[in-house]
């Protein structure tokens, strides 16, 4: 099997490169604004800008198999407008034009954004009431491409993904900052009272799961990549910092609870096994 990625060198995309390597799959690996990704086996590289225009990214991709579609800009300021004036748009035409053009199967990383403010145990029927202009844009652009569905046939896969955390992830993200404190020998970590209750999964096995559901054939649909396990963030951070063998103390209530997430929320994986024990 061929397999396409787009934003391959970001957080998400290097992990799936990982994992497609070890299993042996021929893969074309595409970037904007960086240098060839190298390092992988069975891996070529594409200079891909979605925001241009293409007609038939099918052969610009090598008439890939499946597309793993992980490139957007504007993260990650989650409200602003650019998502939904700009690559909204662009998104569209791009994600189209792959449909049009011959690609078969596409697999685009959704969020639990899309939700909103929804509490407890999300299931993929729940409403998408995003109160972010991130989550607005993703969830307009699943209706485009689901809709597309009806005069194209085509396979998608959307998986909605919750808190990822691991090695490579944005210096602003929680595991980075509190790695770095950790490396600077920091006494202290200042973070919010820590009692949001999340859903959080190592992108390692993330990346696992996004492969498998690409190789699953027929139209996956939405489907929540998570862990399925609530996790207070106090507990994750102080697992986080057990883990690294460091003394550091979190200073709690340094700063505000996130008015865009729900306090307590985390995915179901019901669907997500059923596809994994069909796979």
């Amino acid at each position: 099997m061929k397999v396409a990625v787009t934003g391959a060198s970001g957080f998400i995309g290097l992990h799936v490169l990982r994992e497609l390597a070890a299993r042996g799959a021929e893969t074309v690996a595409t970037a904007f604004r960086h240098p060839p990704i190298g390092g992988f086996t069975h891996v070529c590289d594409v200079h891909l800008d979605i925001h241009t225009l293409t007609d038939d990214p099918f052969t610009l991709l090598g008439r890939p198999d499946v597309l793993l579609h992980f490139a957007w800009s504007g993260l990650p300021h989650y409200d602003s407008s650019h998502h939904v004036t700009q690559e909204l748009p662009a998104q569209k035409a791009f994600l189209s034009n792959c449909v049009r053009s011959g690609i078969r199967r596409i697999v685009v990383a959704g969020t639990c954004f899309e939700y909103g403010l929804a509490h407890g145990e999300i299931q993929e029927s729940q409403p998408l009431q995003p109160v972010t202009r991130y989550g607005e844009a993703k969830a307009s652009l699943f209706e485009h491409m689901s809709s597309l569905r009806e005069s194209l046939h085509y396979e998608l896969a959307w998986p909605r993904i919750f808190y990822l955390f691991g090695p490579g992830q944005s210096p602003n993200s929680l595991y980075s900052q509190l790695h770095a404190a950790i490396v600077r020998g920091d006494r202290h970590f200042d973070m919010s009272g820590g009692d949001q209750v999340r859903d959080y999964l190592p992108v390692g096995e993330a990346a696992r799961l996004l492969v498998e559901i690409a190789f699953h054939a027929g139209n996956t649909g939405s489907v929540n990549l998570c862990s399925g396990v609530p996790v207070r963030i106090r507990d994750l951070v102080a697992s986080w910092i057990d883990a690294a063998g460091a003394g550091l103390q979190m200073n709690l209530g340094r700063f505000p609870y996130p008015t865009y997430e729900p306090m307590s929320f985390w995915g179901s994986r019901r669907k997500l096994e059923q596809i994994l024990g069909g796979a």
